[in-house]
């Protein structure tokens, strides 16, 4: 074996008998005097004891100073701190003095803040631009003209301002709610090539929303981020949002709400929701509206009615016939009954023409087709349509459909119908629909009774009509002022006495006569007959 270059190497049969040794030894066993020496010495440190005492009184001060300035409601003991300093002669210096500003602008005294500056000048320090800063926080809910007044004295000392001066500034002009003020102010920031402050910018912008001008809000938000590293908080966003809903401004709503809702992730409240359907409805705004709907169950809002009729008016605004019978078979899948106001938006798309009334058949047959269940809601908008084109016809055709359909008609169905035999005086499809509802086990309501009565009062014989009156007043419906008025006009046209009875119950029932038939009954009436009461 050759010999090892390294004079201290051990054999191997050295190192191999050491090994076995530290396996048979465990380390806690080993003894300290046994083990190695470390070579991990502590860091020297020696206390220096005369540090603190090489501090000055004003340094000392100073410093409680300071931190009274920047905690809140601190002006006592700051007063405090001064009186010890007087008392042990202890002259201020420009740190102390902005110190007690703060203080004292905190706390919204600026008579208290002037007396200051005037202590300054005699003791002569100058006030610096930090000095004037605390004056006009101070001066946030005094007049205008002492701000103008704090900046003449800048100027006069030639203390320029900057983008904290301007943010003062726009802050207390905002609080004024003198939005054209606060814009001068900002566009002059700009001429002097100073960054606008993000939160004076946000206090125009609300602002802004808050004095119903959201196009001018949304434009100084995105103008202020496309100059800026800098983003407009969420709180700022939601109000340009509500603002925009509140006024139906259809852009700004979809600005807003893409920058809240996906960009933000933030979350609206059921109120502004609301708001966005409304513009929805009104502008056409079918995808928004959905995606409005979809966030107030995110929220955990329960849906009503309120919350569907927008989004239904915005299919029917935006021509998507098919999704708007969609999300009445939603309603019903959710224990909502749609109510005739919320379905006329579709009732008043069918109402273009014709065509379009036999078109939307196709839609029907598409929806059945695919599984979907026809709510009678719909079927009734067909019925609307037809009987508001005069097409009587076509509406008795659409209310044999229901069958066809998988459906059933409803008060609504009948009411519907019952109008159209109004228009066409036809009184034999009246008894005959009335007979329908009864087989069907529908109730009918004040409308129902209503109709029929105006029914028979278009025939010669109109004797039906007081029958169904006392048929009503027996179901607890109060009649409707405008049946009395077609009873008493028909009356007075037939020579019939029974009009003064009616006339004698119009105002029991707590009505009163309206001129234009005051005048019809004074021209009409038989001459045998009293005055009117």
């Amino acid at each position: 074996m050759l010999a090892s270059p390294c004079r201290n190497a051990l054999k191997r049969g050295q190192r191999r008998s050491l090994a076995c040794q530290s396996k048979s030894r465990p380390w806690k066993d080993l003894s300290l005097a046994d083990r190695a020496p470390s070579k991990i010495r502590p860091w020297a440190f020696n206390q220096d004891s005369t540090f603190r005492g090489s501090v000055s009184q004003l340094a000392r001060c100073q410093y409680e100073a300071v931190s009274h300035a920047k905690g809140t409601r601190r002006l006592i003991p700051c007063l405090r701190l001064v009186r010890e300093m007087k008392k042990e002669r202890v002259e201020p210096d420009l740190i102390i003095y902005n110190s007690l500003l703060a203080c004292i602008a905190e706390e919204g005294l600026p008579l208290e803040a002037w007396a200051v500056v005037d202590d300054m000048l005699a003791m002569g320090i100058s006030p610096d631009r930090q000095s004037y800063h605390h004056i006009l926080h101070a001066l946030r809910w005094s007049p205008l003209e002492a701000t103008w007044e704090t900046l003449n004295r800048m100027a006069e000392q030639g203390i320029p301002p900057n983008e904290q001066t301007y943010a003062l500034i726009v802050k207390r002009i905002t609080a004024t709610e003198s939005i054209e003020l606060a814009l001068q102010f900002m566009h002059e920031m700009a001429k002097r090539g100073f960054t606008p402050d993000l939160t004076a910018t946000q206090d125009v912008i609300k602002l802004a929303a808050d004095l119903h001008l959201p196009r001018l809000a949304i434009d100084l938000a995105q103008n202020f981020e496309a100059h800026s590293v800098r983003r407009i908080d969420g709180e700022t966003w939601v109000a340009c949002l509500i603002s925009s809903a509140e006024l139906l401004y259809a852009d700004g709503v979809q600005k807003c709400w893409e920058k809240c809702i996906h960009e933000l992730t933030l979350t609206p409240d059921e109120g502004a929701c609301i708001a966005v359907l409304h513009t929805c409805a009104r502008h056409g705004l079918a995808d928004l509206a959905t995606d409005a709907i979809r966030v107030l169950r995110s929220i955990g809002v329960e849906w009503h009615e309120h919350h569907f009729a927008p989004l239904l008016e915005a299919f029917a605004s935006a021509g998507k016939v098919k999704e708007a019978f969609g999300t009445l078979h939603l309603l019903r899948n959710n224990g909502i009954v749609p109510r005739p106001e919320t379905v006329q938006p579709i009732s008043d798309l069918l109402k273009s023409d014709v065509d379009t009334i036999d078109g939307i058949w196709k839609v029907l047959d598409e929806l059945r087709d695919e599984g979907h269940t026809i709510d009678a809601a719909a079927i009734n908008a067909i019925i609307d349509a037809s009987i508001a084109l005069g097409d009587l016809q076509r509406a008795i055709g659409a209310y044999k459909t229901f069958q066809d359909y998988g459906s059933k008609p409803d008060i609504e169905t009948f009411n519907l119908l019952l109008r159209g035999c109004i228009g066409a005086s036809h009184r034999e499809l009246g008894d005959k629909l009335l007979l329908d509802l009864k087989q069907a086990g529908i109730r009918p309501n004040a409308l129902t009774y209503e109709r029929i009565i105006i029914l028979c009062l278009t025939q010669s014989a109109y004797e039906d009509a007081f029958f169904y009156l006392e048929e009503m007043k027996a179901q607890k419906f109060l009649p409707p002022l405008r049946v009395y008025e077609a009873i008493i006009r028909t009356c007075v046209a037939a020579g019939d006495s029974r009009y003064a009875l009616a006339l004698t119950e119009l105002g029991q029932c707590g009505y009163s006569l309206s001129q234009d038939l005051r005048r019809y009954v004074a021209t009409h009436k038989p001459s045998s007959q009293d005055e009117m009461p």
